[in-house]
């Protein structure tokens, strides 16, 4: 199966890994969900993929490509973005983690 980065290695992959506070599941899921269609409606976003953990349904992660360094900060200032980083304190148990990669192989 075909990944962005197949044809373009000059993306930048992020994948960012959040943990819902206990009985916040369903709210955090739901706060994702909203990020998805005005996120992937940026100019810069390949793609922006939301996934659940199978082990703990209370991790979630966004599988994330963008054009570049400069569509990625043009995202985490959007309000919809901006919205959500308000909740943490709410949702998360522990810290948002967010880590940039680029593909080598």
């Amino acid at each position: 199966m075909a990944t962005p980065t197949d044809d373009n290695r000059d993306l930048l992959t992020v994948i960012a890994r959040m943990k819902a506070k206990p009985g916040k599941e369903a709210d955090l899921r739901r706060e994702l969900e909203a990020l998805i269609e005005p996120t992937r409606a940026e100019k810069g976003c390949v793609n922006y993929d939301l996934n659940q953990g199978t082990d703990d349904d209370g991790v979630f992660f966004f599988y994330e490509n963008w054009t570049s360094e400069a569509a990625l900060d043009e995202h985490l200032a959007t309000p919809p973005l901006q919205r959500f980083v308000g909740l943490i304190p709410e949702l998360l148990d522990g810290e948002l983690v967010i880590q940039k990669l680029r593909r080598i192989a």
